[in-house]
């Protein structure tokens, strides 16, 4: 028991001296409840289908990107449940749905984007700064 001990002490005194080395490191951010994930092709069928009962919004976020880090903050503050469903579209894992989306829907790729789908085609579309002031 001992022996257990000792090797779980030296461990600890380790992984303090490589987190003041290195730093912690960092969970990913959670995505809000509010968000649904969008990471299968299979999801714009869905998304198209909804569409006919409620609003479904696409935002198209670079995780990487100042801009679309703001916009995506301020855009936040508007949402709103129970008039659409809003899915979060991360650029950088899924360029390929990114794509799919401007070929199924018609609208070129821009980042970020918001894109308002009703009754299976976008109604409405902007990127950067403009999405705040986008009406849906």
């Amino acid at each position: 028991m001992d022996i257990v001990k000792k090797i779980n002490n030296v461990e600890t005194k380790e992984m303090g001296i490589l987190k003041k080395l290195f730093g912690e490191q960092k969970q990913p951010a959670q995505t809000p409840s509010h968000w649904v994930v969008l990471d299968e092709l299979a999801q714009l069928e869905t998304i198209r289908e909804k569409s006919h009962e409620k609003l479904q919004l696409i935002f198209k976020h670079s995780r990487t990107c100042g801009i679309s880090r703001g916009v995506i903050k301020q855009f936040e503050k508007s949402i709103d449940p129970d008039k659409a469903t809003y899915y979060y579209l991360d650029l950088l894992s899924y360029r390929a749905i990114s794509n799919a989306i401007a070929e199924q829907f018609g609208v070129r790729h821009e980042s970020p984007q918001l894109l308002v789908i009703k009754d299976g085609k976008v109604i409405a579309h902007d990127s950067h700064y403009e999405i705040v002031n986008l009406a849906y």
